[in-house]
């Protein structure tokens, strides 16, 4: 405390320190008056005191947390990229082991009728009843759905129809975004001088190319039920992989598409293959022999 006396009155007072070197009314006589230093000060007096003159904690925490969401944000916009790359390699790499189970099947209904199914099967009036993946659920283990199918009736009966959700998983591409019709991209390539011809059963030996060296199966732009008899005509047909314009080759991978050889082997054709080789590939006897190992 300070021990002041009004200069005008007289009147003598105790002030707290910090009003030193501060002006203001007297008590007594209400003259203006200034407050001394304290004794032993030297006459400084201590600037008053400002709570503005430190950066609030608040402020700090806000600064440190802008700073940390734009490093996490940094590191998430460079791991998304990686992310999505592993996970469609992941669904290229199922992609691959369901078309290798499909040459299984193949092969399987071969070892017991000695040739390949039929692209699709008949009545006697001409028209197809069933596909192909039909034929090869028994090879599949799927003998329980298959069992159920009434053969003499069109795929798309009321009886099959309820069949229809019953999809073996191994008939769709983890790629293509399921559109809740049971449509598969996994499509035989129907032509007289393709491995499936129509309602022949293709026997291995016509195969004159080599099982290596002749296609199978395709992953194409196209779809279709997976109990239809639909696939793609040869002669309709683009040879130009993902071609947006027509029935092609074609899938939702980065850079290509999955495809199985006769010999059950899968490869993957990239989009700049050229229409010429992707022909040849699907021809199983026109003596152009294409190595698959060489692409």
């Amino acid at each position: 405390m300070i021990d002041f006396r009004c200069p005008h009155c007289g009147h003598q007072t105790a002030v707290a320190d910090h009003f030193a070197g501060q002006s203001g009314p007297c008590a007594a006589c209400g003259k203006t008056v200034a407050i001394p230093a304290p004794a032993g000060a030297g006459g400084i007096v201590p600037p008053p005191r400002s709570s503005g003159s430190a950066i609030p904690i608040i402020a700090i925490l806000v600064v440190v947390g802008l700073l940390l969401l734009c490093v996490v944000g940094g590191l998430v916009g460079l791991l998304l990229p990686a992310i999505s790359a592993a996970r469609e390699a992941a669904r290229r790499s199922a992609c691959s082991n369901n078309l290798r189970q499909i040459g299984i099947g193949l092969h399987n209904y071969s070892d017991q009728y000695k040739s390949f199914p039929p692209a699709y099967t008949m009545d006697e009036t001409g028209r197809p009843l069933h596909s192909w993946r039909v034929l090869i659920l028994p090879f599949m283990d799927n003998v329980g759905l298959y069992d159920q199918i009434r053969l003499d009736e069109p795929w798309d009966s009321p009886h099959n129809a309820a069949l229809a959700a019953q999809m073996p998983v191994a008939f769709r591409c983890p790629s293509h975004e399921d559109d809740g019709q049971f449509h598969t991209h996994y499509l035989a390539v129907v032509g007289p001088d393709t491995v499936f011809t129509g309602s022949e059963s293709p026997k291995l030996s016509s195969i004159l190319d080599g099982l290596s060296n002749t296609i199978a199966i395709v992953e194409s732009t196209e779809s279709a039920h997976w109990m239809e008899p639909q696939d793609l005509a040869f002669d309709g047909m683009s040879f130009t992989i993902n071609d947006p314009g027509g029935s092609a080759l074609g899938s939702e991978h980065p850079g290509g598409v999955n495809i199985l050889m006769c010999d059950d082997s899968v490869r993957f054709l990239l989009d700049d293959t050229s229409p010429e080789t992707v022909r040849q590939l699907l021809l199983r006897n026109d003596g152009t022999i294409i190595d698959s190992m060489q692409f």
